[in-house]
């Protein structure tokens, strides 16, 4: 029989593994977040301004329009859709540097981050108007000879859906063939990225993470000699690779890109997990964390969405990972969220970790969108986790 020190001991230790919290309580989370956002942006079409002015059609609000899209699929309240709707219309359902003055289209996946939105909409309500322009960008992708223009790993998660998702409709109103071609050139530039940007590409195999783009690889160092990982740009890879393999059909013509994703999502999960902080946040430079240590909520963000989708689709094991995600979860909704929706420990734009700082519970970033993007992003995975 059990002395009752070790029966003491034995429930401390079930006590201390974290639990996923009710779904309930992830909903209201994501609503407080998402009323105060609105709130502050009730004109979907007022420009950016920061340091200058942008449109509102930019990558920071493309992402935001992401996570409001997954929460409007569990709350289906006209608000929600009506302001996604809005924002498309304001924007005459076209790109930031759609057209270049001396001819041709934009080939930055920033600039495609916004179709998306347009895609799902046009999923919606298929008026013609909704596609038109994104898919006139990706076909004129599609021509281009060379397949170098996602030099840079953030490039990965504004685009990669997209093919995606123009591949899955073109398949269907065209055939099988037609929407292969999207495929291709979205593996085609997904490899590149991979493995030659950079020299031997921006992948680094034996740390399972990304350098951020070329400035970042070997001999570049963190100030301690480590290799400088950036937490946000490698949860955009994580979310590239869930939100693809969401939209991509399961064809035999799809089976090796699937298998190519899915492993990378695998490998990338085992090497984040290794490296949460104790408070289930991660830090801006994961591979140091006296480089820019400290509490950070994109990047903690994107890992659990990217965590929460591989459980639910049995690429991760659940023994495993769900401890991960409900610290990681718990840390964001009890130290980030305020009371009136304001995110804390956003890290403001930028390529590393050292930029958009300090990064604090009261500092306000640059750009708000993107942090509750990510977060509702993240939310609505464990919602699907919560109740598949």
């Amino acid at each position: 029989m059990l002395s009752r020190t070790l029966l003491a001991l034995a429930a401390s230790a079930f006590a201390a593994v974290p639990e996923l919290p009710a779904r309930a309580d992830v909903l209201k989370k994501m609503r407080v977040v998402n009323d105060y956002f609105m709130a502050e942006w009730p004109d979907v079409g007022k420009p950016i301004v920061t340091n200058r002015s942008r449109p509102s059609n930019i990558w920071t609000r493309g992402v935001y329009y992401e996570g409001l899209m997954e929460l409007w699929r569990f709350e289906r309240d006209p608000r929600l859709l009506d302001y996604a709707v809005r924002w498309g219309e304001a924007h005459k359902w076209s790109l930031r540097n759609f057209k270049h003055p001396g001819g041709g289209t934009t080939h930055n996946a920033d600039d495609q981050c916004a179709g998306q939105t347009y895609i799902e909409l046009w999923q919606i309500d298929p008026r013609p108007e909704r596609i038109r322009d994104i898919k006139a960008n990706i076909d004129a992708m599609l021509a281009r000879s060379h397949n170098t223009d996602w030099w840079w790993i953030d490039a990965l998660q504004m685009a990669m859906p997209v093919y995606a998702k123009l591949g899955a409709i073109v398949s269907e109103r065209e055939g099988a063939e037609a929407g292969q071609k999207y495929f291709e050139k979205m593996h085609a530039l997904y490899l590149n990225t991979k493995n030659e940007q950079g020299g031997d590409g921006l992948f680094n195999s034996a740390d399972g993470l990304w350098w951020r783009d070329a400035s970042f690889v070997p001999p570049h160092k963190t100030p301690n000699g480590k290799n400088c990982y950036w937490s946000r740009g490698n949860g955009w890879v994580v979310v590239a690779l869930t939100r693809t393999l969401d939209a991509l059909p399961g064809t035999p013509a799809t089976a090796a890109y699937r298998a190519e994703y899915t492993a990378m999502l695998k490998t990338m999960c085992d090497a984040l997990r290794k490296i949460q902080r104790d408070d289930g946040f991660w830090n801006a430079s994961l591979a140091d964390p006296e480089h820019f240590g400290g509490k950070e909520t994109t990047g903690t963000a994107l890992f659990v969405a990217g965590m929460a989708w591989g459980v639910r689709h049995g690429v991760l094991n659940r023994a495993t990972y769900e401890p991960v995600i409900a610290r990681a979860w718990a840390a964001m909704a009890n130290e980030a969220v305020h009371a009136n929706g304001f995110l804390g420990y956003v890290q403001g734009t930028g390529k590393e970790p050292k930029d958009g700082q300090p990064v604090t519970y009261e500092s306000k970033p640059d750009f708000e969108d993107y942090g509750a993007g990510c977060f509702l992003l993240a939310g609505a995975e464990l919602c699907k986790l919560l109740n598949p």
